[in-house]
């Protein structure tokens, strides 16, 4: 990358370049916890980590959650359900993945603005109120 470079202000960001961060910011947080607490082969380890970071897994977090955000965080969470997209995930309503879109806007724009532990305390609601043997939907 160029020395030269200068930050984009975080409010210039699109919801989907937010959730493109997001994304990966939840995963991490998933993956860590399962192998922190787990000792699952590689094939389980995957599958645990699917139902937490799928985009119906997601939109069950978000629900979760829902009444934890702050305002500037449901305003986030809006944006991203509300970004254009081209694709639906073959294994999601519309709804959830808009929602989950809206989920992953909301962990980037959190993660971008340095807010670490603000994630940690509503990964930690999530991982404790989110039941993943509970049927999806």
């Amino acid at each position: 990358m160029n020395q030269n470079e200068t930050p984009v202000d975080i409010r210039e960001q699109s919801p989907l370049s937010l959730a493109f961060v997001g994304d990966s910011v939840y995963e991490l947080l998933v993956r860590e916890r399962l192998v922190r607490y787990h000792r699952l082969a590689p094939g389980r380890l995957h599958a645990a980590a699917v139902k937490y970071v799928s985009a119906v897994g997601q939109f069950r977090a978000a629900a979760l959650l829902e009444e934890k955000l702050t305002e500037a965080e449901k305003d986030q969470l809006r944006r991203g359900k509300n970004a254009s997209k081209a694709t639906v995930a073959k294994h999601a309503t519309p709804e959830e993945y808009r929602c989950s879109t809206g989920f992953e806007a909301l962990m980037g724009w959190l993660y971008l603005q340095g807010q670490t532990d603000r994630i940690r305390q509503l990964f930690d609601f999530i991982w404790e109120n989110f039941d993943p043997t509970q049927p999806e939907g």
